[in-house]
């Protein structure tokens, strides 16, 4: 299901808020903006497609009340978030994602099928199992992707008036096993797609509908979360139930190239910075928010971009030391299990978090780190 916040706002109630934290800030700019929602919550996500403005969805879950969908924007200079609360009378919201290319426009997954004021509704009542997520292709944004337990479907959205269904690929799996997660891959024309099956990553051609390539056994227990790295080809993150985060080279996938172990519980979500892709973010049930440094898997080994020369080892070199991998800082502002974590797509260096309690945490990479990067 796609709402378009435009007709949200013609059909819902719209309520704004201006939410100041002059009180909240006392140990300079790095310290946290904290924003609580009245209702649970567990998903999340950036404004993609906004280039100028930093905003984040949050969409609630409540079984008794309307859920709302909470834009939150953020203001560095007034050191506020200006609230607007849309209704979203469908049902929980399991997962909200936003377009790349159109600003004024999201999706929703919920837990049921109504018939309301929207762009467009899709059916996908004759897929494998209940819908776990939208993914919109990530370069033009006119295609999108939505994941089922045991299915996923390929959407055209060219005319979003009548969804055009443009391939479905069904997987007979054994025993109980489902799709938990999935990403779409930026490079090679986003014509590849990876899910997470139980303990497995597996990857599929759209062009084809076959499996591209296969992370077999990529974690001891259930696959929560991939992401591809937006800067270096061939290469992911993924996490998981057994507490680990682990970086890939799909090309060779008989050993992860880098494992991080920081966690005390599963680990629900890892996201890549898009234009730094050593500082990757991951949120657990462990109630911490940890940010890290996977240098040496990322296409700044160095922690900054080198050309030929810089990288010239015959006239030995050595002004350029790779630096180390490893934990940057812990954020545990949370106290509930934190489902989501995003990076702005307007400010590299800010990210959010949300807790299932309704918690939603802004923080900013350390001020060390970045001058270490920039510098």
């Amino acid at each position: 299901m796609t709402d378009d916040i435009q007709s949200i706002l013609a059909n819902e109630s719209e309520i704004v808020y201006t939410v100041h934290f002059n009180a909240i800030i006392t140990m300079g700019d790095e310290a946290p903006i904290i924003y609580g929602l009245e209702f649970q919550a567990r998903a999340l996500s950036a404004q993609n497609a906004e280039t100028d403005v930093i905003r984040f969805f949050v969409g609630t879950q409540s079984l008794k009340f309307d859920n709302q969908i909470h834009q939150l924007e953020y203001d560095e200079e007034s050191n506020s978030i200006l609230k607007t609360v849309f209704l979203h009378s469908s049902g929980e919201i399991w997962h909200i994602s936003t377009s790349p290319k159109d600003p004024s426009l999201l999706s929703t997954c919920y837990n049921q099928i109504t018939v309301d004021e929207h762009i467009t509704d899709f059916d996908t009542r004759d897929s494998v199992g209940e819908l776990k997520s939208i993914l919109w292709e990530p370069v033009s944004g006119h295609r999108i992707i939505s994941l089922s337990d045991n299915s996923f479907q390929l959407w055209d959205l060219g005319d979003v008036t009548k969804p055009l269904q443009q391939s479905e690929v069904v997987f007979e799996q054994k025993g109980r096993q489902k799709f938990v997660s999935a990403a779409w891959n930026p490079h090679h024309n986003c014509n590849i797609v990876a899910t997470s099956l139980d303990t497995s990553v597996r990857s599929w051609d759209l062009r084809t509908s076959q499996n591209a390539w296969s992370v077999e056994n990529a974690h001891g227990q259930l696959v929560r979360s991939i992401d591809f790295n937006p800067n270096k080809q061939y290469y992911i993150a993924t996490c998981g139930d057994d507490c680990q985060t682990r970086f890939w080279d799909v090309r060779n996938t008989n050993g992860p190239l880098l494992v991080f172990s920081n966690h005390s519980h599963w680990v629900w979500c890892v996201r890549y910075n898009s234009f730094h892709d050593q500082l990757v973010l991951t949120s657990s049930s462990d109630s911490r928010v940890i940010l890290s440094r996977a240098a040496s898997v990322s296409s700044e080994p160095f922690g900054h971009l080198l050309d030929d020369e810089d990288i010239n080892h015959e006239e030995g070199d050595r002004n350029n030391k790779q630096i180390s991998d490893g934990v940057i800082s812990i954020y545990e502002e949370h106290e509930d299990s934190v489902y989501a974590v995003e990076w702005s797509t307007v400010d590299p260096w800010l990210f959010a978090s949300l807790s299932y309690d309704g918690r939603l945490v802004i923080n900013k990479v350390p001020r060390s780190e970045k001058y270490r990067i920039l510098l």
